[in-house]
């Protein structure tokens, strides 16, 4: 089982010239170079299965070096459902970093299931994650006690990173891709459709720069811009996004007498656990047993920015904080608990962290955000000192000279956003779009985090696969279907 340090949950965060892309023929039988066997995935322990195939792939651990130790990755295709499928799949990419690819699909398949029915699925669990030569830390599962500390964040990473079974350097997004286009070779598929989530549109986007013959479309969901360093500001736009939530709270009649001055609840709530946090007694929401831990402005901070990632989590916030601040921590702590322990469960750290502190944690001084910004934020700058200390025992890694320049291409790309999301806001899908000459960008309103199992997005997916391009799609549907949770007034559900 992997055993994390409870401060972790405070660091997670979610070459060619480009060409014009071309359609494979239907019905193209690739050429497989790995031998593939039966076998099912899931999302995880206590999961339903689904049916793929399965097989390994030898990759170097350094792809410079000829006598490099070999890895082995862990690649699944999960077959279209057509008898005779175009010859181009769908290649989703995980976000973390640190997440299995194939766990994630497995827990998300019905957003993809239009594409499948004319498309196989490829999933391979980036090196360093799911059964990829995961780089787990084995570290006290204990929830800190006391307050946090960037010695105990640097002595974290230092225990992990000396127990990890490979070098961490070669675990980077710009291995990463390499090892992609290795199992598309392997494979026999003359392109791939990717689609990338949270930091997988990271990879997608650097797969594209290096690769733009080998990628027919490409799918960014809940941006992150390759110019910016993932840490300085996701304390801001926290902050923003639960204003926004305040905002539309005060703005709806039910919530607003229910909950009549939810914001100062909440800034009273934080200076009471300032000054004495509380020890709370709740039934892990996973296993049913009670667990003891402390409850202070850290655990609130996790909790909350957890929550709000979704509209359907969202929607209880009003109602937890207010019972918090009468007293009743044990619902928003029994959140806390289990979002964290679901977070970091899906998450390889030792993979997050040769990604953050190779990509992100050298590049944070280029940030326009300052100490007083983050101060001023309910997560305040525990978050970015969490990620400075652990990446001052962390080794650099591999990193291209371009991988944080923005894509510059043609080829047909769909972004997508939530106008809610608290860590990659539609501006950073704009950013992102600067050099993206042939592109789409869709914001859901009302919307977190992720937008690929959201109202008709599943439909518009498939038709920008199927089509190979942006001008004809029909996003009339995201209007007439979507819509913000409405907030619950008690726990038995929504307002009607």
């Amino acid at each position: 089982m992997k055993r994390r340090s409870g401060l972790a949950i405070l660091a997670v965060i979610a070459g060619n010239l480009p060409s014009s892309p071309c359609g494979a023929a239907q019905g193209t039988v690739p050429t497989a170079l790995l031998e593939l066997q039966e076998c099912r995935i899931s999302a995880g322990p206590g999961f339903p299965g689904l049916k793929a195939r399965c097989g390994i792939l030898k990759r170097p651990l350094d792809p410079a070096s000829r006598d490099s130790p070999l890895i082995e990755l862990h690649v699944a295709v999960v077959p279209a459902l057509s008898l005779e499928p175009n010859s181009d799949p769908l290649v989703p990419l995980a976000g973390g970093p640190g997440q299995s690819a194939i766990e994630f699909y497995a827990g998300y398949a019905q957003a993809f299931e239009q594409i499948r029915r004319e498309r196989d699925v490829v999933l391979v669990d980036q090196r360093g994650t799911g059964k990829s030569v995961p780089l787990d830390c084995e570290l006290d599962d204990e929830l800190p006690e006391g307050e946090f500390s960037p010695a105990r964040a640097a002595a974290d990473a230092k225990e992990c990173l000396d127990a990890l079974p490979y070098d961490a350097r070669f675990f980077t997004t710009s291995v990463a891709v390499t090892d992609l286009e290795a199992v598309r070779r392997a494979l026999g598929y003359p392109a791939f459709n990717v689609y990338g989530i949270s930091y997988g549109t990271r990879v997608a986007q650097h797969y594209a720069r290096r690769y733009p013959e080998a990628t027919r479309t490409v799918i960014l969901d809940g941006v992150v811009p390759p110019q910016i360093a993932l840490g300085p500001d996701i304390a801001i736009e926290a902050q923003k996004a639960l204003e926004a939530i305040f905002h539309r709270c005060a703005e709806n009649s039910a919530c607003n007498d229910r909950f009549p001055d939810v914001a100062a609840e909440f800034a009273r709530l934080q200076e009471e656990l300032a000054a004495n946090p509380v020890i709370v007694d709740v039934p892990d929401p996973l296993t049913w047993r009670t667990e003891t831990f402390r409850f202070g402005l850290e655990q609130l901070a996790g909790a909350l920015r957890l929550l709000s990632y979704h509209p359907n989590t969202v929607a209880l916030m009003p109602l937890l904080i207010h019972e918090a601040a009468g007293g009743d921590y044990r619902p928003l702590a029994a959140q806390f608990l289990m979002a964290a322990r679901s977070v970091l469960d899906a998450l390889s750290m030792g993979m997050h962290n040769a990604v953050v502190c190779t990509e992100d944690a050298p590049f944070f001084g280029d940030e326009d955000v300052s100490r007083e910004q983050l101060e001023a934020t309910y997560m305040g700058p525990v978050q970015l000192d969490s990620l400075q200390a652990m990446c001052s025992e962390w080794p650099r890694g591999i990193l291209d000279d371009d991988l944080r320049l923005p894509l510059e291409t043609d080829i047909p790309v769909l972004l997508l956003s939530g106008d809610a999301d608290p860590i990659t806001p539609p501006g950073f899908a704009a950013m992102a779009a600067t050099r993206l000459s042939n592109s789409r960008h869709l914001i859901g309103l009302g919307q977190g985090h992720g937008q690929a199992g959201r109202t008709c997005i599943p439909e518009i997916m498939a038709a920008f696969v199927d089509a190979a391009s942006v001008t004809e799609l029909d996003e009339s549907c995201l209007a007439e279907r979507q819509f913000a949770m409405p907030f619950f007034l008690e726990y038995t559900g929504p307002s009607p």
